[in-house]
């Protein structure tokens, strides 16, 4: 399988983007950064792309300028252990001008998206009892941050 890594556009935010990544997120590390040089087409000096890491995975942040915004259509998964975890990172995802959608969603202050989802939850929602599936799809339909504790109690009626 070739390497296949995220590579996300800004205008002039990649390294602010990253060095917040990095700090939100365990064993991660900013590895280069590369300025555009006298041949542009932006200015020379300005930060062209960050490498960076969160937990180990590879990421590149590039500022390409205002032509292409990151949206919602694409989003990043977070696998949290527990309900701490949960709240930690939807915390810190959602801070400084971040916003929250439905089902467990986030938009951070940069524009990415973000899926912070509790350890349980697609398990429940996937479940082939239809019961057991219905009751966790409906309790999580009625939340903005995902709570696992109260998915496990609609599951069980």
């Amino acid at each position: 399988m070739p390497n296949i890594n995220p590579f996300l556009w800004f205008d002039t935010q990649a390294e602010d983007a990253a060095r917040f990544y990095v700090s939100v997120f365990p064993n991660s590390r900013i590895t280069t950064i590369s300025h555009y040089g006298e041949a542009g087409p932006r200015p020379a000096g300005l930060v062209m792309t960050v490498a960076f890491e969160l937990d180990g995975k590879p990421f590149i942040a590039l500022n390409g300028g205002p032509h292409w915004k990151i949206n919602e259509a694409i989003s990043f998964v977070i696998d949290c252990a527990d309900q701490a975890e949960v709240d930690r990172y939807w915390g810190a995802l959602t801070a400084d001008g971040g916003k929250t959608h439905a089902c467990g969603w986030l938009t951070d202050k940069f524009g990415v998206t973000w899926q912070v989802v509790p350890s349980g939850f697609i398990e429940l929602v996937t479940s082939p009892d239809p019961v057991t599936a219905a009751r966790a799809m409906a309790s999580m339909q009625q939340m903005i941050k995902l709570d696992i504790g109260a998915l496990r109690r609609a599951v069980e009626g």
